[in-house]
């Protein structure tokens, strides 16, 4: 099929979606990997444990970096550009996994929604606030089966958090505060471009990797690709974006916050036009809940390595984990460690562990392959993903506008009472990746 064709019919599946079951005689749920390396194969090598999974393709714009996953099915082909692979082998697969920089998520899960593909996507689920409102709309309209991956969402310590909180162990929850050690820059050492770049390796297909992105030189090694591009504003979004949905997302599920943010307002240790700062503090207003003391929840979060400020007034918070989250309820408070078992304090004392609170380990990748069989929807969906990731994206849109207060209105999509930050919300997409 030429990419015309493949094109024409992703516009066809976009009107009235279905999902094409992929002919084969196994019975497996037919995988394409889409990222093949560092998170792409721990992904890939992750679902491969599940016993009904089939990898059937493998694709990475740097075939430098896909020897590990051809040695997972040998007979299946290797691409380089993704379209091309819908192109081919369309009618052969069923779901896809999505481990490439958060840049492209959007424009690759557009895509294989249009094709009617079960989608695991990882965190953030995109790249910026229009992107995941659209990625829950289509989703849900194509009737797909989707997951996140934020992996922790189903590991012991956050479903033990979670059932603690809404067990009322706290009591009602009055401020929480969520943080992480990473820094929004760091992963490249590099706070602009490169000065002197050089070409992109024989490997590589620069022109791919920068997709929907403005068009710039490849750099040096290390500075985008393979790993830092999560400093780059064109390209990541910093530490916020790398680990909000993995700390936050024990506190949206616990208290089932399911409304926008009303307000938030940040302030950091400085920004340029093509990095994200080194520390951020945001300050996130949400409705209350029904697991809230108020009608108003405000989170706080912190990285770089800020902590909270109110630490030295909540008892246990003396040695707080490097990352985390701290519930501070009525009746007491709990400290969740990112990634670790919860500590409870009441009355000034460390509440002994309860061993009937504990949760069940559950398997994300195998929950989400389950779902795809079953045609059930697991958590973590893109419903519940598309609305996290809105909310920590919004957070590096008040990071631009420090010590302002942003006023959001979910339903227009707009903020409200500043004009100019309206402009983050989506991005101008290079001509041939449009959404």
């Amino acid at each position: 099929m030429k990419r015309r064709h493949f094109l024409k019919s992703a516009a066809l599946f976009a009107v009235a979606p279905t999902i094409l079951r992929a002919q084969n005689v196994n019975s497996k749920l037919q995988l394409a990997a889409i990222g093949c390396d560092g998170k792409g194969w721990s992904d890939t090598k992750e679902m491969s444990t599940h016993a009904a999974v089939h990898h059937v393709a493998f694709c990475d714009v740097d075939l430098s970096r896909t020897q590990k996953v051809r040695e997972l099915n040998p007979e299946a082909p290797v691409f380089q550009d993704y379209r091309e692979m819908f192109a081919q082998l369309g009618d052969k697969i069923d779901a896809v996994t999505v481990s490439t920089p958060d840049h492209m998520h959007a424009k690759i899960n557009a895509d294989a929604i249009a094709l009617g593909k079960h989608i695991y996507c990882q965190k953030p689920l995109t790249h910026n606030v229009w992107e995941a409102r659209q990625m829950k709309e289509r989703a849900a309209k194509a009737g797909i089966i989707t997951r996140m991956g934020n992996q922790i969402h189903s590991h012991t310590h956050y479903r033990t958090a979670v059932y603690t909180i809404q067990a009322g162990t706290i009591g009602k929850v009055k401020e929480i505060h969520s943080w992480c050690a990473a820094t929004g820059h760091g992963k490249s050492h590099f706070i602009g471009r490169p000065p002197h770049p050089v070409e992109p390796p024989k490997s590589l297909d620069w022109n791919l990797w920068v997709g929907v992105a403005p068009m710039r030189e490849y750099g040096v090694v290390d500075c985008y690709h393979p790993f830092g591009w999560r400093d780059f504003q064109d390209f990541g979004n910093g530490a916020l974006g790398d680990f909000g949905c993995h700390i936050l997302d024990p506190v949206f599920t616990a208290l089932k916050i399911t409304g926008a943010p009303q307000t938030i307002q940040a302030n950091h240790t400085g920004i340029n036009t093509e990095v994200w700062p080194a520390q951020t503090t945001v300050n996130y207003a949400f409705p209350g809940t029904e697991y809230t003391a108020n009608r108003t929840l405000p989170i706080t979060w912190y990285d770089g390595g800020r902590l909270p400020s109110v630490k030295s007034d909540v008892p246990g918070s003396a040695a707080l984990p490097r990352s985390g989250s701290l519930f501070i309820g009525e009746t007491g408070t709990l400290i969740l460690p990112h990634v670790g078992p919860q500590q409870l304090w009441r009355d000034g004392q460390q509440i002994a562990d309860d061993t009937s609170l504990v949760q069940e380990d559950l398997n994300h990748y195998h929950g989400w392959v389950d779902g795809c069989l079953s045609g059930k929807q697991p958590s973590d969906g893109f419903d519940y993903a598309g609305p996290l990731t809105e909310a920590v994206l919004l957070g590096n849109i008040a990071v631009r506008y420090p010590n302002q207060q942003l006023e959001w209105n979910a339903e227009a999509l707009k903020i409200s009472n500043l004009p100019d930050a309206n402009q983050w919300l989506t991005r101008t997409y290079r001509k041939g990746w449009e959404l």
